[in-house]
Parts: structure tokens; C-alpha cells; sequence
């Protein structure tokens, strides 16, 4: 019944995330019919004299320094001037047009204004992902000055700073600051794309053929790579430190432990200080045109980093709760420690082995902030599932995040339910009643013809 509900639950967010394209993109905003452009860049009002196209809502700002003005609170306008620019303070909204749109949307005429208005609102609520919502019951201003004064800050619209980079610059940095700014490009009424939006399987259709799949195979590739790595290293580890004095195992036991308690990002820069230009390995690995840092062996690295202590910690424990009179044992009868190890403590420690690398595997096809530290966001290469699913909500495709977040959920499901599955077939001895010839170790008798190395008969 548990596995059928989260079945259930991983469908509806599916179809939740395929039908949402399907929805009606009219958008009621200050008595407005608007309609919105399926991506949520454009739209248009039956009737009116100008549409806006390419929108964007710029969430947070960045100080930095403008001639003549200092340190500023800005936001990045683009390379021109061509911008309207609504700048929401709570409950007042600074709207610039641009003097390139006056012929298209008049400040002094009070129809283009509110227009304007219900443009803004619209788009902008189709993009808050949670954030504070462009509100048109707020006090508007429209203007079309370079410069405005607001409650002693000083706003000024088109400030160029580097090359060919225009910004939106409030300043002082530290004084009065928008809780978001959205942008916008005054059209022609027929510069906007006026074809219906499909529906229904039409849309599912469209939707898919439209989403880029290279996240799935990005991070398929990661976790299968990383998982392989994991697997071994983490056996391998709490074999060896089992093995180690008392004090040199204490010391590597916190080395290998502790990025499991380490914040993701803080991982994510130390892998990058170590294996960045400044260090001799890095350097080594640019200097034969195999840099790690930004690449998809980074994505690797950062999972395999990150996920290993869950793969050490729990076959450890296991390898500790081992009866040390049967592998005493198995040395008396002359068994290697290869042969113990591999004919003993893994089988029966295999439950674990498996639910280790269960977790294991779950935390290398969730790892974020690591990888996005080490490796970046690049489209094919290093984007994986759960860096796609932010960078989709941050940019306001509420639709490609809810479609990932659904996959990931499936697949986290469905990998979880075969290795557990798997894992429950090979402890099958442990059961009550069960035939002990479902894999059960056993330490041959003295004088058999195991323990002499020949062939039972």
C-alpha cells in the first residue's frame, strides 16, 4: 500500500508538471484582459496600442561601483536603453519608460499607463516564484527621467558601468532598496506572437518535444560514475581503517567522515581551492588540457565527495559487528584475508553493504550545492537534475521544475525499490525457516575439503 501511494503521488506531480503548459494564459491584472505568451516573456491587451515582449524579473541585486555615483544597489538593465523598468518598493512601484517607446506608450497619457500597469502585473505574476508580488493597488510612478528621488535615495535608470552594460543604480548602496525589479520591451501590437496555446495532450505533446533532456542523462552518467567509485572506496576504507593502529584510525576515521557533516557548498570550495589553477595538482591536470574544475569529472568528484562517508560509515559498522572468533577462525584453516574478506565480511555484512549504497546513491543524484561550486551550471555537461530544477524555478519555468522534480522522484523511487529488493533476496537465510543455501557464509570444518583448497564432493 506504501509503495502504491507514492506511486500515486509521483504520477500526479507529473501530470501536475506535463498539463500546467496546458492552463489559460489570460490573466486578469487592473481590469485588464491580458494575455500571456507561453514562455511568460510576452503579451499583448485586445485593442491596445503597444505590447510588451522579452520580460524578465531581476530577484536580487549587486553592489558595485558607478562613476560619479560610487557605491550603488544595481541591477543589470542590459546593453541599451530600451528598458521600461518597474522597480517595486513595497507598497510603491517606480515605472521608467524609456524616450525610445514614447510613441508607443506615453507617460502623460493615462491609458499607456495603466496598460503598462496590468503588463507588468501579469507577467510578473506569472514569474514570482514565491517571491512578493508586483502589486497594482500599490502607488505607481511613471516617469521617464534618468534620475528619481525616493525617501533620500537616488535612482537612476541607464547608468553605463563597464562595456556596453547599462544598470538600474540606487544609491547609497545601503539606503532604500526594491524588492525586485521587472523588465520590459515596447512592441508593435503584431511584434508579439498571437497563435493560440495549445491543450490538452496537444500542450503534453509540446511540452516534451520543447524540455531539454540533457539534465537526465548528465546526471545518469554522474551518479552511475560516482556510485562505481563510491562503492569501492568506501569498502576499501573501512576495511583498511579496521586495520589500523587505534590512533591513526581515529584520525583517518575524521577525515573520512567529515564531509557528511560539512555544509555541500563549503565541500564544493575546498574541492575547488584544491583542484583549482592555485594548487600543483590542479595546475598539472590544466597543463595536459584535463581541467577538473567546470567539467563533468568535477560533477563526479563533488557527488562522490560528498556521498562517500554514508558508503564508509555504514559498512564499517558493519564490518565491527562481525564475530572476531569467526574470521579467527577462518585464519586458522588458513584463509587469506582476501579470501576472508571477500567470502566472509561481505556476505555477511551485505545488508548493509546494500542499504549503504542505497543512501549513498540517493545522496549522489541529489547533490547540489557541491557540484554546483565545483563544476558550475553548463547546459549537456555539468547541469545536472537537481541544478536544472533550481535554475528552472529561479528563471521562472515553473512547468520544467515541477517535470523534473516528478522524474527525479520516480527514478529515486523505482532504483531505491529494486536495490531493496535485491538486498532482501540475499538475506533471505536470516529469515526463520529459511533454506541456509540462500548464500549464508560458512566457515568450512577442519579436515574438509574446503579448508585443504579441493573441490567438495
Amino acid at each position: 500500500m506504501g509503495a502504491a501511494m507514492v506511486g500515486k503521488l509521483a504520477a500526479a506531480l507529473l501530470a501536475a508538471a506535463l498539463l500546467a503548459p496546458a492552463s489559460a494564459l489570460a490573466v486578469e491584472a487592473d481590469g485588464y484582459d491580458v494575455q500571456v505568451s507561453s514562455d511568460s516573456e510576452a503579451a499583448y491587451i485586445d485593442g491596445a496600442s503597444f505590447a510588451v515582449d522579452d520580460f524578465s524579473r531581476a530577484q536580487k541585486g549587486a553592489v558595485r561601483e558607478a562613476e560619479g555615483l560610487g557605491e550603488v544597489y544595481s541591477y543589470y538593465q542590459g546593453a541599451s536603453d530600451d528598458a521600461a523598468i518597474a522597480l517595486a518598493f513595497g507598497d510603491r512601484v517606480i515605472a521608467y519608460v524609456p524616450p525610445s517607446a514614447h510613441a508607443l506608450c506615453d507617460v502623460q497619457d493615462e491609458t499607456s499607463c495603466e496598460q503598462l500597469k496590468a503588463y507588468f502585473c501579469a507577467l510578473d505574476a506569472r514569474a514570482v516564484n514565491g517571491g512578493v508580488v508586483l502589486s497594482a493597488d500599490a502607488a505607481w510612478e511613471f516617469t521617464s527621467e534618468r534620475e528619481v528621488r525616493l525617501d533620500g535615495a537616488l535612482i537612476s535608470f541607464g547608468v553605463q558601468i563597464g562595456e556596453g552594460k547599462r544598470y538600474v543604480c540606487i544609491s547609497p548602496a545601503d539606503g532604500v532598496r526594491p524588492t525586485h525589479a521587472d523588465m520590459v520591451r515596447v512592441v508593435l501590437p503584431d511584434a508579439v506572437d498571437r497563435a493560440p496555446e495549445a491543450t490538452g495532450l496537444a500542450a503534453v505533446g509540446s511540452f516534451l518535444a520543447g524540455i531539454d533532456l540533457s539534465p537526465l542523462w548528465v546526471t545518469l552518467k554522474t551518479t552511475g560514475a560516482a556510485i562505481v567509485l563510491i562503492f569501492a572506496l568506501g569498502l576499501a576504507a573501512a576495511y583498511f581503517t579496521l586495520r589500523m593502529p587505534e590512533r591513526a584510525q581515529g584520525v583517518f576515521d575524521t577525515i573520512f567522515t567529515i564531509p557528511m557533516v560539512l555544509p555541500p557548498t563549503v565541500c564544493g570550495f575546498i574541492l575547488l581551492w584544491c583542484l583549482g589553477r592555485n594548487t600543483a595538482v590542479g595546475q598539472w591536470f590544466i597543463d595536459i588540457g584535463f581541467p577538473l574544475i567546470f567539467s563533468w569529472p568535477a560533477t563526479v568528484i563533488a557527488a562522490t565527495v560528498v556521498a562517500f562517508p554514508l558508503m564508509y560509515r555504514s559498512c564499517r559498522g558493519a564490518f565491527e559487528n562481525l564475530d572476531a572468533n569467526m574470521l579467527d577462525a577462518a585464519r586458522t584453516l588458513g584463509w587469506s584475508e582476501a579470501r576472508i574478506f571477500f567470502r566472509l565480511m561481505i556476505p555477511l555484512s551485505w545488508s548493509s553493504i546494500a542499504a549503504a549504497t542505497v543512501l549513498a546513491f540517493a545522496r549522489a543524484l541529489g547533490e547540489f550545492g557541491a557540484t554546483l561550486f565545483l563544476a558550475g551550471n553548463y547546459a549537456g555537461i555539468t547541469r545536472t537534475i537537481p541544478i536544472a530544477i533550481y535554475f528552472e524555478w529561479m528563471g521562472g519555468n515553473t512547468e520544467a521544475a515541477w517535470f523534473w522534480t516528478g522524474v527525479i522522484l520516480a527514478f529515486s523511487f523505482v532504483v531505491i525499490l529494486i536495490v531493496n529488493l535485491l538486498g532482501r533476496r540475499t538475506t533471505r537465510y536470516r529469515r526463520p525457516g529459511s533454506v541456509a543455501g540462500g548464500g549464508a557464509p560458512v566457515v568450512p570444518r577442519p579436515g574438509s575439503s574446503e579448508a585443504e583448497g579441493s573441490p567438495a564432493r
